[in-house]
């Protein structure tokens, strides 16, 4: 099925009772096992920067950064909606935007994400118009985790939350399928799902709160055991068995010696 069909189909979900499920991906093993256990959504997201990278925060990642894993990640991926993260300084304007989504098409990607809201629906409208669907993204936005001072929930104030709303509304009446909501007060990210015609994608939001939810997958397997944020459930230990599996393999190899 075309990206766009599935984009649209992930939209129609808004009257659906099966929440969305979507992780992160950045490699094609990875994509092609989330994709054979039946997920909905896989983002090759600018988190990479941190978990595969080794950088302090999202904002030392690069188009050429983004385009390399969206590549890997795409082979791996047949029924799940492979969806891109724009990088930072990426989409300052309506034309760098449209041409850096094309970039990400062309290696495989099926439709782009961007942060922000009022000031990027013009951009969603200029990169929709090439057919090419995109996922918004409002509440913390971690390519602004510098100019903030750090990851502030959203939300706490009637200003933010008139804001979340405006900028929500932005999104959806420029097109965009469904609309991540990251660390945004549970009441309110229940209001922006109530309020919106297209899905919203929770992350740190809270139980029930939107149409569907997102995870950094390193924190659901528990493969990077240095930062797990407050809100991540992991689900397994993937970093003591490597641990413990280089540890034999180390022992099995002086044995041998």
């Amino acid at each position: 099925m075309p990206g766009p069909k599935k984009a649209e189909a992930l939209r129609q979900r808004k009257s659906s009772s099966i929440p969305i499920s979507s992780l992160t991906a950045y490699d094609y093993p990875t994509a092609r096992l989330l994709d054979e256990a039946g997920i909905d959504l896989i983002l090759v997201g600018d988190s990479l920067g941190m978990v595969v990278l080794g950088f302090p925060d999202t904002t030392h990642v690069n188009m050429e950064h983004m385009l390399h894993h969206a590549a890997a990640t795409a082979r791996g991926a047949t029924k799940a909606l492979v969806v891109a993260d724009l990088p930072i300084d990426s989409y300052s304007t309506p034309k760098q935007a449209l041409a850096n989504a094309r970039r990400l098409t062309a290696v495989g990607a099926e439709a782009v994400k961007l942060e922000g809201g009022v000031r990027q629906a013009d951009k969603v409208r200029a990169i929709l118009d090439d057919g090419i669907p995109v996922l918004g993204h409002l509440g913390m936005l971690p390519q602004r985790v510098l100019e903030e001072g750090g990851y502030n929930k959203k939300g706490k104030s009637e200003d933010e939350i008139e804001s979340l709303h405006e900028g929500a509304l932005a999104l959806q009446d420029a097109g965009c399928f469904a609309i991540v909501l990251e660390s945004v007060i549970p009441a309110v990210a229940t209001s922006l799902t109530e309020a919106l015609d297209i899905p919203t994608i929770g992350i740190g939001c809270g139980d029930h709160t939107c149409d569907g939810e997102i995870a950094v997958l390193t924190d659901v397997i528990g493969s990077y055991p240095w930062f797990v944020p407050p809100f991540a459930t992991q689900r397994a230990n993937v970093a003591t068995d490597i641990s413990t599996a280089v540890k034999g393999y180390i022992d099995a190899v002086q044995r041998s010696a």
